[in-house]
């Protein structure tokens, strides 16, 4: 539709749609999936208190009037001691590349250190800054931290807390302000692109996480192999012979806890069978980890 302005001309159509692309990056274990989560309303990646949770780029869309995000959440960025590390490393620098947002975050309730500098030394200098679990620090701690953040030299700073929702609405205005005209990437409705058998085997290694992760701290590897709804066939991957017992636990407890978790997650009726695998040393094998996805 089109119109005339005071002048009688010109067009005063309906306003322009926004859309684009957003990456979240940092150091592990500092909520960068709490905080997607939050954005979207729904669990569309696994969390954890441990770091290391998030292995692949999973991408998250939010609709609203004239404009789409499509988030990006990361693998936390450290320094890596295995070929997996390396790869998680490798897809964190990709998703920096091509965005038109991207949102460093930073924990308030830690010391800023060398690796969060080198992650910042990364990202672009427009980029936004989240200071993370701002609930759990004082006002003075946050007040420091974002003092010493101050020297990345970053566009603007956002105290924030993914797990309340404060100040993550100030935080995702000002991502929307930045990008630029343009269509929606994704249909209304979709909120993830990440395949259903995918989330499914996440889910199987959030529980085991939850469960056997002293144990097992980065070890274990999931995926689907078997897809027949309701029937649902996870492999547990680990290391050792050790650790597989450890993932069965006794009597077959561990398995039957995780089982039952993700069926709480999934609708009324999924049947979901695990069984573990042992792969010696598989987060140094480019096969093996070809074969999860990594």
């Amino acid at each position: 539709m089109t119109g005339l302005d005071d002048d009688g001309a010109g067009d005063t159509g309906a306003a322009s749609f926004r859309s684009g692309f957003c990456t979240i990056v940092g150091r592990p274990n500092v909520g960068k999936s709490t905080l997607l989560n939050r954005v979207l309303g729904q669990k569309v990646s696994i969390v954890s208190n441990k770091p290391q949770t998030t292995r692949t780029e999973v991408r998250g869309v939010l609709h609203r009037p004239g404009h789409q995000v499509v988030f990006l959440d990361t693998p936390g960025v450290h320094k890596p001691r295995t070929l997996l590390g390396q790869r998680l490393n490798d897809t964190a620098d990709h998703a920096l590349s091509d965005v038109d947002v991207v949102v460093l975050m930073v924990d308030a309730a830690a010391k800023i250190g060398k690796g969060d500098e080198w992650v910042a030394n990364r990202v672009p200098k427009g980029s936004l800054l989240a200071l993370n679990k701002c609930d759990a620090a004082t006002h003075e701690e946050i007040a420091q931290q974002l003092l010493r953040a101050a020297a990345f030299g970053l566009d603007e700073y956002f105290p924030i807390s993914a797990r309340s929702g404060k100040g993550v609405d100030a935080l995702v205005d000002a991502i929307v302000a930045r990008l630029p005209e343009g269509p929606p990437y994704y249909p209304e409705g979709t909120v993830t692109d990440v395949p259903e058998a995918f989330m499914v085997a996440e889910l199987v290694r959030e529980q085991l996480l939850a469960i056997a992760y002293e144990e097992l701290p980065h070890s274990i590897a999931t995926r689907c192999v078997e897809w027949e709804w309701p029937r649902i066939r996870i492999e547990i991957l680990v290391e050792r012979d050790s650790q597989k017992g450890i993932v069965i636990g006794k009597g077959g407890e561990v398995l039957k806890k995780v089982g039952t978790a993700v069926r709480e997650q999934l609708p009324e009726g999924a049947f979901v069978e695990l069984f573990v695998k042992v792969d010696k040393d598989w987060q140094r094998h480019p096969k093996s980890l070809e074969r999860f996805g990594y």
